[in-house]
């Protein structure tokens, strides 16, 4: 007999639900400034506590290697406040007006994404905890662009209101375990499938492609369902600047050619990867150096 699903989301104890809930509630009643401000010191506090830092700093010591030690600690310090604000931004989203969301995001170029948008056609969206990763979600919804997301099971009162905020939105979820399926029946249905491929899996789950010049176990599935599907996919990230976001939209990464698919695949994964690390490159205060990217060795 087979186990049953895991559902997608554990959300805890009725306690640390009534408590969590009782918290979010104060805070989306704040304002958005006195948000901001709660948000960045939640960052700052996490930094103090070493929570992680070690793991950020040693990320960012193999990734940038010719810089100084006072340079990566900034990187790091910076990404904790990212983080600490994308963590904001998942359960207050829905609380920006339409017009003030409209005027913070700047699309300088859709690529032809929005023409597939416009004609009811749905794509792959490869996409990163990158920047504001939560606010990219609330922008397509906004503007009518319903789509499904595959996600990691996920645990805690917290990250219930997280799913509650992204459902309101219209996101359908897709369990990681048995994407490939699901993804493939989501576009059948004409949605959008948006996959975050920056973090690690076990060996036998992932393909090893390179990111900072170390091999990564990085998901196949979005470029599996390309092969299978010939819906195009596209690197789409949401840098911050200023009080804005600037989406960046790159592709569309066709597969490539070749006699041996499971060659194909990582050939693909690979070039979304590389994509993606330059981004990283330009803007490393932005990406999410507190996870264990690395920690999957390639087989010998």
């Amino acid at each position: 007999m087979t186990a049953p699903p895991k559902p997608a989301i554990t959300p805890g104890g009725p306690l640390a639900q009534l408590v969590v809930g009782a918290l979010l509630t104060a805070v989306r009643a704040l304002p958005e400034r006195l948000r901001l401000r709660l948000a960045r010191g939640f960052g700052a506090l996490a930094w103090f506590l070493r929570i992680r830092r070690r793991v950020a700093l040693d990320n960012l010591r193999a990734a940038f290697p010719q810089e100084s030690d006072a340079r990566r600690r900034a990187i790091a310090r910076a990404a904790y406040d990212n983080l600490a604000r994308a963590a904001l931004e998942a359960v207050t989203s829905d609380l920006i007006p339409d017009v003030e969301l409209s005027r913070r995001v700047e699309v300088p170029d859709w690529r032809g994404l929005d023409q597939r948008f416009a004609a009811g056609k749905p794509a792959l969206i490869a996409s990163a905890h990158f920047g504001s990763w939560e606010l990219f979600a609330e922008l397509m919804a906004r503007r009518g662009h319903v789509f499904s997301a595959v996600v990691r099971p996920l645990a805690g009162a917290f990250n219930a209101w997280v799913v509650k905020n992204r459902q309101r939105a219209g996101v359908e979820l897709i369990l990681q375990r048995g994407a490939v399926r699901g993804m493939l029946t989501a576009l059948e249905r004409g949605r959008t499938v948006v996959q975050l491929v920056d973090q690690v899996l076990p060996a036998k789950d992932g393909v090893f492609v390179p990111f900072f010049g170390r091999l990564v176990s990085t998901t196949p599935a979005l470029s599996m369902v390309a092969l299978r599907s010939e819906v195009p996919v596209y690197l789409v990230l949401a840098e911050r600047r200023a009080d804005g976001l600037v989406m960046h939209v790159e592709g569309p990464f066709p597969v490539p050619d070749g006699p041996d698919p499971r060659e194909r695949c990582r050939r693909h994964v690979a070039q979304l990867t590389a994509a993606l690390e330059a981004h990283v490159r330009r803007c490393p205060e932005q990406w999410l150096w507190l996870h264990r990217r690395w920690k999957v060795a390639p087989p010998p």
